[in-house]
């Protein structure tokens, strides 16, 4: 019988969205955090297709680039493309397509609000795009991630923000009449892998985490996240 936690919506709905065919189950594997496999006596997650995917998302975004800016040398071509591939992007992509209801989380996940958390959402993101290429070929994998990006591409707002997103944040909170952007920073982890976690606050207005391997790397990923929201309000 199947628990309430492992039923899905319809996967061809998401196909739909993603304008790909491949196989459900490996669909399925790409939407399976490790916290929902720990849950289910640790059955296959979607870590490894994450690491395809993410490999594939930034030669496709390169190549893209390259082709459509001959003019960047490539220091501006690198940060455009890590404005692209961050989690940030990836995040607001899959918010944009509606995935946060088709991931497979662990209860603990699932009631912490895991759906709508940056990291889950860009990781699994990658994970679909890693699941493309082996279902349906590289081709259609560059396709999809074209398509996803696209929108984001297109936006030149955002390459300002990613280079410098803690001055954009604070720029966007002035002309909205916010209070300046206040940061918090915890850290995790021993001394040789700490993991940062940055919280920013803009007055009522914005609430944002970002996660990094410093603490300004941590506070970089908050300010975007902040920018993103408060850029869609």
């Amino acid at each position: 019988m199947t628990r309430p936690e492992e039923q899905l919506p319809d996967l061809s709905a998401l196909q739909q969205k993603l304008q790909i065919e491949i196989d459900e189950e490996l669909l399925r594997l790409a939407l399976t955090h490790r916290s929902f496999a720990y849950e289910h006596g640790g059955i296959p997650h979607n870590e490894r297709l994450e690491f395809l995917g993410d490999s594939i998302l930034g030669q496709a975004v390169t190549v893209k680039l390259y082709r459509e800016h001959p003019d960047l040398d490539e220091g501006d071509l690198a940060k455009r493309r890590a404005s692209l591939v961050s989690s940030v992007a990836l995040a607001e992509v899959g918010r944009t397509i509606g995935l946060g209801p088709f991931i497979r989380l662990g209860r603990g996940e699932t009631m912490t609000g895991g759906r709508e958390k940056a990291s889950i959402l860009a990781d699994t993101v990658e994970a679909i795009i890693g699941a493309t290429y082996l279902g349906a070929g590289g081709d259609a994998a560059t396709a999809l991630v074209l398509r996803l990006i696209g929108p984001l591409a297109a936006d030149p707002a955002r390459f300002g923000a990613a280079m410098d997103p803690k001055t954009s944040l604070q720029e966007l909170a002035a002309k909205l009449g916010a209070p300046a952007p206040a940061y918090t920073v915890a850290e995790s982890g021993p001394d040789h892998s700490k993991q940062f976690t940055a919280t920013v606050l803009v007055g009522e207005l914005a609430s944002a985490e970002g996660q990094g391997t410093s603490k300004k790397q941590a506070e970089m990923a908050a300010a975007l996240e902040a920018w993103t929201m408060l850029q869609h309000a």
